[in-house]
């Protein structure tokens, strides 16, 4: 893309030669009133065969085609004088240039010359007419509306709250944790206690208290007695308790045997019957299960552990050690990050709420153009006759011998290029000077039209073009052109809108150009942009 915009210089044959037109071009006044029509004709004279086509258009330029007239036909002996008016306004004051509008003529192109108008404010009667006070700033719209609030608070609601809930759900699972029992019967003691505290069957959950109780029954024989209680039916179990109980020599009378099948017997009823036992006989059934699990405890035969199963226990002691401390930095780890997000969500959102989105963007994931505006500027003279421009970076010089026309260059004494980036890149800037051998006297506004075609040629559309005088810190006038346009990638096809300012000056025998173009709406590149235009210095043409 860069290498193709060398075309840009091409506007320097324009400003030297004036083509011959087929197509006369007319304006019936160069100076109107905001909203006041402008009469475009276009005439062209042509054989009773040939085939006239004059385009459809709603915008000529920055001008907006309010009425498209019909076409007047003149006969002239074997000729046809054809006339095509168009009404066009504008409701911005200022100067500016109406472009060239193509007319097929047999297929082939012809153009119609561009004309500067100027459109006037109207004038205020302060005598007659009520003046108000001037009203109050009004914070600009950032593009982004307000939905942005809801989902902040959203956001840092569910971060907070995820935050809170992880923070209790640690607290508590350390506590379980921490709740190391030294054995079984310490153990089974304690979820009773804990069961009791709990008052399921005075609040109605019977089946619940009765599936916890048997529960802990269970567990405590399945720990301490070796039995696979938990998978077990109250037939099974009972069966395997007595057959435990003789094979390791346990004390056990035939009554502790039947008060917890009683109890387990019970218990389904309550699960699987939906039975309701009486507050005495739920009572009596707690206190059935401890006393089993006490008797039970106490007739358990106390083994002596041999050297080889104490190397074993000592060995499993330092493994759950090892793995309390490893739960513990892995809970140091997960609170550091949990804290972290926390606040980076918290700082985003205060900042987004105070500074805006944009801000927070812009500084966090970065910007290009802010770079660019933030970095070290280089103040540099580039061409002949030379232009003197500060910008955020250095500008390269281009080859122009390789994409100039031997035409052209015939009549240009030295011409010099200088660039930086693309018309697709985030911002462009090219310096171009030149020197003609002969003296010419150059037209900036055919210049200025020049360009314009030469940008449209390079995926430039819908270009609307403001014009006006331009005046250097040291006093030379020159011409500036401005506006906006869609500039087409021609490799993904996308398409930006961009806006553009473009500068020439002439000299005795020689032109100097400077363009800008950079995406709309970025406020970092209209800070370089006003900077760049404001360090413009030029230097007189040196033999």
């Amino acid at each position: 893309m860069k290498l193709k915009f060398y075309i840009f210089l091409f506007l320097l044959s324009s400003a030297v030669f004036a083509q011959q037109k087929q197509v006369e071009t007319s304006i019936d006044t160069t100076k109107n009133k905001i909203g006041a029509e402008f009469k475009l004709t276009l005439k062209t004279v042509v054989s009773s065969k040939s085939k006239v086509v004059f385009p459809k258009l709603k915008t000529i330029g920055p001008l907006e085609v309010i009425q498209s007239y019909p076409i007047d036909t003149v006969k002239k002996n074997d000729t046809y004088e054809l006339i095509k008016k168009y009404g066009l306004t504008q409701f911005d004051s200022g100067k500016y240039v109406i472009p060239s509008v193509q007319i097929l003529i047999d297929k082939k192109p012809y153009f119609s010359d561009s004309i500067r108008v100027e459109v006037a404010s109207v004038k205020v009667d302060t005598l007659q007419q009520k003046m108000y006070d001037i009203k109050d700033i009004t914070a600009a719209d950032n593009g982004i509306g307000d939905w942005w609030k809801y989902i902040l608070a959203l956001v840092l609601i569910v971060g907070i709250g995820a935050f809170v809930y992880w923070f209790i759900k640690k607290r508590q699972q350390k506590k379980i944790e921490e709740e190391v029992y030294k054995t079984p019967i310490e153990k089974a003691t304690s979820l009773l206690n804990n069961l009791e505290q709990k008052e399921l069957w005075q609040k109605g959950e019977i089946k619940e208290y009765y599936s916890e109780l048997t529960d802990i029954a269970r567990n405590y024989i399945e720990e301490a007695i070796h039995i696979p209680a938990m998978e077990s039916t109250t037939s099974e179990l009972i069966l395997a308790i007595r057959d435990a109980s003789t094979k390791k020599k346990m004390a056990l009378t035939p009554e502790t045997v039947e008060n917890l099948e009683r109890v387990l017997r019970q218990a389904d009823l309550v699960k699987f019957a939906k039975s309701k036992p009486l507050e005495f006989e739920i009572t009596e059934d707690r206190n059935k299960i401890q006393k089993v699990i006490l008797t039970l405890d106490n007739a358990i035969p106390t083994e002596v552990p041999d050297e080889e199963d104490q190397l074993l226990n000592e060995a499993q002691k330092q493994k759950q050690i090892k793995l309390q401390l490893l739960k513990k930095r892995n809970k140091r780890i997960a609170t550091a990050i949990g804290t972290v997000l926390f606040l980076i969500i918290a700082t985003t959102g205060f900042f987004i709420a105070t500074k805006g989105f944009k801000y927070v963007k812009d500084n966090v994931l970065g910007n290009a153009s802010k770079e660019l505006l933030e970095g070290e500027w280089v103040k540099s003279e580039y061409g002949n006759p030379g232009v003197v421009i500060e910008t955020p970076q250095v500008l390269k010089r281009m080859d122009t011998q390789k994409v100039l026309p031997k035409e052209t260059m015939a009549l240009i004494k030295e011409m010099q290029l200088f660039t930086y980036g693309s018309m697709v890149d985030n911002f462009f800037v090219t310096v171009s000077t030149s020197k003609f051998k002969n003296p010419t006297d150059i037209d900036l506004a055919k210049a200025l039209e020049g360009s314009l075609k030469v940008i449209e040629s390079q995926g430039g559309q819908n270009i609307i073009v403001k014009q006006e005088d331009f005046q250097t810190n040291q006093g030379i006038q020159g011409v500036k052109g401005y506006g906006t346009m869609t500039i087409l990638n021609p490799i993904n096809k996308t398409s930006t809108k961009a806006y553009y300012e473009l500068l020439l000056f002439k000299q005795d025998q020689g032109l100097q150009q400077i363009l800008i173009v950079h995406e709309e709406g970025d406020t970092y590149a209209n800070d370089i942009t006003t900077r760049i235009l404001n360090s413009v210095e030029l230097r007189k043409a040196s033999n």
